[in-house]
């Protein structure tokens, strides 16, 4: 480049050249150990390595959002939320209000019939009732229906189908391994 003589003003280009000549770009430092090369090789490689691709997006935030003072699924839940979610995520629904219904037996069906019979379990809406004498079974298989009903309203519509009544554990005369089919049982015993 040549400057005009005597002034001040601006370098003109060499003559022949056309105009002003592209300064020659400087080069990366480069270092023999190779650890450039492997942090560029690793830059360029890591949003397409297998682990990067199976990695799932994050199901609680939208693209592009961050985190910031807005609530989201990751701040702290309150326990009720967090356990009803539970149960209805496992389907434990039936199976919790039933057992409320076992723990408030005498409440639902009266504190007569409670003193006298127990639930002892419930399974595809068949409600298995055990009572202390026959006499309260066969009163509490006339209740049944109203029972039904009652529970019904308590549990919702067509949860308890039917409700089997069974009598007292009774005294068993059969005692080992061995019977016999045709004998007169405990009266042999005596006499």
């Amino acid at each position: 480049m040549t400057r005009e003589a005597g002034g001040d003003g601006p370098e003109l280009p060499a003559p022949g050249t056309g105009g002003l000549l592209p300064e020659p770009e400087a080069e990366p430092e480069r270092r023999d150990d190779g650890l450039d090369l492997a942090r560029s090789l690793t830059r360029s490689t890591a949003s397409s390595s297998p682990a990067a691709r199976r990695r799932p997006r994050s199901k609680f935030r939208a693209p592009g959002r961050v985190s910031g003072s807005h609530p989201d699924d990751r701040d702290p839940q309150l326990l009720d939320t967090t356990l009803s979610r539970l149960v209805g995520d496992r389907g434990w629904e039936l199976d919790l209000r039933m057992q409320g219904v076992f723990g408030r037996w005498e409440q639902l069906v009266g504190a007569e019939i409670g003193q006298h019979c127990q639930p002892e379990s419930f399974a595809d809406g068949k409600l298995v009732v055990r009572t202390d004498s026959t006499a309260w079974a066969t009163q509490l298989r006339l209740l049944a229906p109203s029972l039904v009903k009652r529970l019904n309203e308590e549990l919702g519509h067509g949860t308890v189908s039917i409700i089997e009544v069974l009598g007292p554990h009774l005294p068993t005369w059969k005692k080992g391994r061995l019977s016999s089919r045709d004998g007169r049982g405990p009266r042999d015993t005596y006499g």
